[in-house]
């Protein structure tokens, strides 16, 4: 079969004999049968299929598409960029624009349509600003659907306009797709009019939004001398299908990544409410946190910063640029004290926040970074890592082309872990530690229902445990002083010496915790006919199982999937309590059966804690 008979232009797979789909673009498969039918000049690109293939470039959500035009804004010294995702029509097939408009300097006509070109960058590769490669504006609006219109004006009432449709891009049976000329208008088209002038759907609270003009005739003036608007009509591939969900999710990323802009003056609109900055690190002190009602404590502590740690800009280059950390502590013991809704829903305590990245004052990733910050654990949640670079170290840091994260090369981690090991390993210590005693304070009523329980049901065992009754005045006395002098090595940090012999003395089993981190999960004495359990609060059992677990207890009934600090939750207390009888019932168990002190017994217990211990160790920290 000859090629000519192979190709044609209906498109049809089995006909063609090419894999292409018959919804491919016409365009491109004419151009295709035409080069390899003529020998025509192969473009370099083939732009009617190379369009659709950058659709599908890939952003990790809209709001990280929708960011590459406010970079674009802010790389044209912008003072003001909104953001509108405009919900229309039937409930049931509505559709949702996507508007930016910024005031920055603008394009003149020629410089516009560079712009549109993919590749097209009057700042290519220059490392100073936010955009690189000159491909952002177009591969992230086609990312969420599939026209791009862009006005942008340098004087008032002189609008250019240009168009990007896939369709019909990719209908073009030219070898050379040209872009047209751009069109002059003074008036802007009625959709975009009726989303600036007019209140969105979301927020329902009207008087939330500030609106940048109220009609037509004041938005040209409300727009300023220059700027530009991004219009995205009918999206076809947004995360999500609410403008109002859409609108919260670039609400809350769009103020931390673009923290530091808008605290030095920028200010980001979205649905006409203005953005806050929100830090991660807690140390600004003009961010949205320190207006959280309840909060003793509104800034984080510095621990240390280091200014200056150079990176070369591949490894074992001579070429060195400066990377300044910094290490925040959290004010954990205010904070961890704090209703569950503050933590997770106001401060964000629980997203995964340890290690922000920020190139050129512009967020490019955060995250959790077992590299920087150790393995995941719930203490990362209290300290911070931020790390500032510039575009000198791109590649050094793995930045994407869309800035959508990073991925240092493994001699950067070396570097800057070297440096900050030591007081990162220390502010997880002193979490730890605090979190221990934290948790061993309000574990008092619980581990106390524990206690009273295994005492009360002692009688109803089989073996009784060892109770040599005082035959003398003089033995009673002993005794007393003996558990008074006991009951001060057990006592809790509000108790007095008389409250701490009280407890001590009702009760046949006692439950203490020790932080060590060479001792066992577990520890038993059998002391003045008391059964003493230790828990060992620095191994894994504690922090796995233990304190969480203990936590949930503390916390009340759910409300929808907020967790609310009140009545403490029957269900999880139950839990916690079956747990500490479970333990109480193995130290009970040593107890009787090393009554008579044999060494050998003694010897093989130990061993068997010591085994046990570690085993559990090794199971819980392999993951």
């Amino acid at each position: 079969m000859e090629t000519a008979d192979i190709l044609n232009d209906k498109g049809n797979q089995s006909e063609q004999g090419t894999g292409w789909n018959e919804n491919a673009p016409r365009g491109g498969r004419a151009v295709l049968g035409r080069i390899i039918k003529e020998g025509a000049t192969v473009p370099m690109f083939l732009g009617q299929t190379l369009i659709n293939s950058l659709r599908d470039l890939g952003y990790n959500h809209s709001t990280s598409a929708v960011c590459e035009h406010v970079d674009n804004g802010i790389q044209a010294n912008a003072t003001q960029i909104r953001v509108y995702f405009h919900q229309h029509g039937n409930a049931a097939d509505s559709q949702v624009d996507v508007l930016i408009v910024d005031n920055g300097s603008g394009m003149a006509p020629n410089v516009l349509k560079l712009a549109m070109a993919f590749g097209g960058s009057t700042v290519f590769n220059d490392r100073a600003g936010i955009g690189r490669y000159g491909m952002g504006m177009k591969t992230a609006a086609l990312s969420l659907g599939p026209i791009l219109e862009v006005y942008s004006w340098q004087e008032p009432k002189a609008f250019y306009n240009m168009i990007l449709d896939v369709e019909e891009v990719g209908n073009s049976r030219s070898n050379l797709v040209e872009l047209p000329e751009p069109t002059l208008h003074s008036e802007l088209p009625e959709e975009i009019v009726n989303i600036l002038t007019k209140p969105m759907v979301y927020p329902k609270d009207r008087a939330s939004q500030e609106i940048i003009a109220d009609a037509r005739e004041t938005l040209t003036d409300a727009l300023g001398r220059s700027g530009t608007i991004i219009y995205i009509p009918n999206c076809d591939r947004l995360t999500y299908k609410r403008a109002q969900t859409l609108a919260e999710h670039a609400t809350k990323e769009m103020a931390r990544v673009y923290r530091k802009k808008i605290s030095e003056g920028l200010k980001v609109f979205i649905n006409n409410r203005r953005v806050e900055a929100f830090d991660p690190t807690f140390w600004m002190e003009d961010a949205r946190h320190i207006r959280i009602a309840g909060l003793g404590t509104t800034r984080s502590r510095l621990i240390n910063s280091w200014h200056s740690i150079q990176i070369p800009v591949i490894e074992g280059s001579s070429e060195r640029h400066p990377v300044a950390v910094r290490l925040y502590a959290l004010p954990f013991e205010d904070w961890m004290r704090l209703p569950r809704k503050v933590l997770k829903n106001d401060l964000q305590i629980f997203e995964q926040h340890s290690v922000s990245f920020m190139r050129n004052d512009r967020e490019v990733h955060i995250g959790s970074v077992p590299e920087l910050s150790g393995k995941t654990h719930g203490d990362n949640f209290w300290f911070r890592l931020q790390i500032d670079f510039t575009g000198e170290l791109d590649e050094a840091f793995g930045v994407a082309a869309n800035k959508q994260g990073v991925r240092p090369k493994k001699y950067v981690y070396e570097i800057i872990k070297t440096e900050i090991s030591e007081d990162v390993s220390r502010i997880r210590e002193k979490v730890k530690q605090f979190r221990t005693q934290d948790a061993d304070k309000d574990s008092k009523n619980t581990l106390n229902e524990a206690e009273k329980r295994a005492s009360e049901t002692d009688g109803l065992q089989t073996k009784q445990l060892p109770a040599p009754a005082p035959r003398t005045p003089e033995e009673e006395r002993a005794l007393e002083d003996n558990l008074r002098a006991f009951a001060i090595t057990l006592k809790r940090a509000d108790e007095t010496d008389e409250q701490a012999l009280e407890r001590v003395k009702k009760s046949k089993y006692l439950m203490v915790f020790r932080y060590d981190e060479y001792w066992p999960f577990y520890h038993v004495d059998f002391r003045f006919q008391k059964v003493v359990l230790t828990i060992n609060t620095a191994h894994p059992f504690f922090t796995k199982l233990y304190a969480p677990l203990s936590k949930l207890a503390r916390l009340g009934p759910t409300a929808g999937e907020e967790e609310i600090e009140g009545t403490p939750d029957p269900e999880h207390s139950e839990l916690l309590v079956t747990l500490q009888l479970l333990l109480l019932s193995l130290a009970r168990t040593q107890s009787v059966m090393c009554a008579d002190e044999d060494a050998a017994k003694l010897h093989l217990f130990e061993a068997f804690r010591k085994e046990w211990s570690n085993s559990l160790q090794t199971h819980l920290m392999s993951h």
